[in-house]
């Protein structure tokens, strides 16, 4: 954007809140948003590109009356087209912390956290389904971190499961644009996922306590020596968001799809998704470059569809 910011056709607006799609039958004709204190009305020449991401995204739909027809009706939003996958296929990566305490403060590299590397739960698994990420400073969820203490220095080893199984789901709460949506991100629910999880703590652990990493290690903090039940506690504990939330108006020909190849909202003309919401499956590892090549995918298409 920063080399076209003068362009007489490109307005940013910052400070804005997109509350509603503006729908003429089942066309897009704009959107509605606050700015300030003030609502304002913007109208669409040709077609509105929603990119608010896996949780805002299927929000502005079923505002506008794009969901599930009982759900939608249920909490008073008029109904203006059924689409029950939106807001449901919810997924993300569980984020595990295994923290071990350094002797003396480590100096962040960067970003703190350089170090990446993937490896099988079993070796039944077509490919990676773990993925582990070395921070250099120690993190833990609100509940590992109340029960096992956290060091003032030391390093994490940031597990993934990067091909969960589970499924979650984003409700609205409310009809109105300032009310929460709920989310629903149902994380290990599949026991597939616990099993990955447990080989995961595990090959943290393994790799944490090798003897190249002696002379960065005090103690282990957390989980330790833990087996079975009590292994299988710590990680429902320690489980967080890796913030790679996707999948909430997925891409498809099914049911339960939302967008077609074209990024084209089904049964909805004059709108297109272009986000981590589209995606039908989460992919094996961090979701920022594949929502990158979203976004180019659909300026592709775009000016094919628009240029003279």
């Amino acid at each position: 954007m920063w080399p076209h910011r003068d362009r007489s056709n490109l307005t940013v607006l910052t400070g804005a809140h997109v509350t509603r799609l503006t729908l003429d039958d089942n066309r897009v004709t704009g959107i509605e948003f606050v700015h300030g204190n003030s609502s304002h009305t913007a109208e669409a020449g040709s077609e509105v590109v929603v990119s608010l991401g896996a949780i805002n995204t299927p929000k502005l739909l079923m505002l506008s009356g794009i969901g599930d027809t009982d759900d939608l009706k249920n909490l008073g939003v008029p109904v203006t087209h059924h689409l029950p996958g939106v807001g449901r296929n919810y997924q993300d990566h569980p984020r595990i912390g295994c923290v071990w305490e350094s002797p003396e403060p480590l100096r962040p590299q960067n970003g703190g956290a350089e170090a990446t590397f993937y490896a099988k739960s079993r070796l039944a698994v077509a490919g990676p389904d773990l993925q582990v990420c070395v921070a250099e400073l120690p993190m833990a969820s609100t509940e590992s971190a109340a029960r096992f203490g956290l060091p003032e220095h030391g390093f994490t080893m940031c597990g993934g499961v990067v091909q969960p199984k589970s499924r979650g789901q984003v409700r609205l709460t409310g009809p109105n644009p300032s009310d929460p949506v709920e989310i629903e991100q149902n994380m290990l629910a599949h026991p597939d996922d616990m099993e990955a999880a447990i080989e995961l703590v595990e090959l943290c652990r393994a790799v944490g306590n090798t003897a190249p990493l002696r002379p960065f290690i005090k103690r282990e903090v957390m989980p330790s020596n833990l087996r079975h039940a009590d292994l299988e506690h710590f990680i429902r504990d320690a489980t967080e968001t890796y913030d790679h939330s996707v999948g909430t108006s997925k891409m498809g020909r099914d049911d339960m799809a939302v967008v077609d190849g074209n990024l084209k909202v089904h049964g909805i003309d004059g709108l297109r998704i272009a986000d981590g919401s589209i995606m039908p499956r989460i992919t094996t590892g961090n979701t920022m470059a594949p929502c990158v090549i979203i976004g180019e995918r659909a300026a592709e298409i775009l000016q094919a569809e628009y240029a003279s």
